[in-house]
């Protein structure tokens, strides 16, 4: 039976090199995309090239509650073989107290974490028939908040703890786990100064690679005594404290 793999968000960045990383390690793949239509659409070929009908397109905008769930009675419509879901697609930008509107924070929090509980909640009966396994993509400041980004720090916090909720709850059939990122890929708007001042935090010295995450996604797939885990990945940031920028 073919294995299926879902990733969100999976066009471009980390999503890009898990979609890879599972494809090479045997999944089949299904990439979600918001915006990014021609990057997925080039992934797609490059993965079909690699191993013919491997890669499917989909597209949902995950803040929409009427997309989410046409996008998820489409995959079960499609009756896919889904071993793998990884819920990478995020929502990251500044609301600063005092300058958000509710519309912001509703769209914000449904991308960051109730698309991924749903998505979790909605597959898990075919990931059950699987005992197939989910990954949450958090992030270390779920822990320690950024300054200007408290919206985001909640999202990703209440997904830490999704994580673990549905850890329990569904089981024995499938294992959750979700994975903190640090310093992966710097965001567009950094600048010079803000590299330099997260670098400082950092005890390894450097930024890290969209593979790191990708290669303990393709651990997580295997280890089948793992869940309920959230692993940081950030090159020791978060041992030793840092000041949140």
């Amino acid at each position: 039976m073919d294995k299926w793999a879902l990733i969100t968000g999976a066009a471009k960045r980390i999503g890009c090199s898990i979609a890879h990383q599972l494809h090479q390690d045997g999944f089949n793949i299904v990439i979600h995309y918001s915006q990014s239509c021609d990057e997925a659409r080039l992934l797609q070929s490059a993965l079909n090239t690699l191993r013919p009908h491997s890669a499917i397109i989909m597209q949902a905008e995950l803040n929409n509650q009427t997309d989410l769930e046409r996008f998820i009675f489409a995959l079960n419509t499609q009756a896919l073989a889904i071993h793998v879901l990884v819920n990478n697609a995020s929502a990251f930008y500044p609301t600063p107290l005092g300058k958000t509107d509710y519309l912001q924070a509703q769209q914000l929090l449904a991308t960051n974490l109730l698309a991924p509980y749903f998505l979790a909640e909605q597959l898990a009966p075919t990931l059950k028939q699987q005992h197939g396994v989910i990954i949450n993509l958090i992030d270390i400041h779920a822990k320690r908040p950024l300054k200007d980004h408290g919206l985001y720090c909640m999202s990703k916090a209440a997904l830490e703890m999704a994580t673990l909720s549905l850890a329990q709850e569904l089981a024995p059939e499938i294992r959750v786990n979700g994975i903190a990122p640090g310093a992966i890929l710097w965001p567009t708007h950094s600048t010079e100064h803000d590299q330099q001042h997260v670098l400082a935090d950092i005890p390894l010295a450097r930024l890290g690679q969209a593979d790191d995450i990708a290669k303990l996604v393709a651990y997580l797939v295997n280890a089948s005594y793992v869940s309920g885990q959230i692993i940081a990945v950030d090159g020791g940031r978060s041992a030793v404290g840092f000041t949140g920028a």
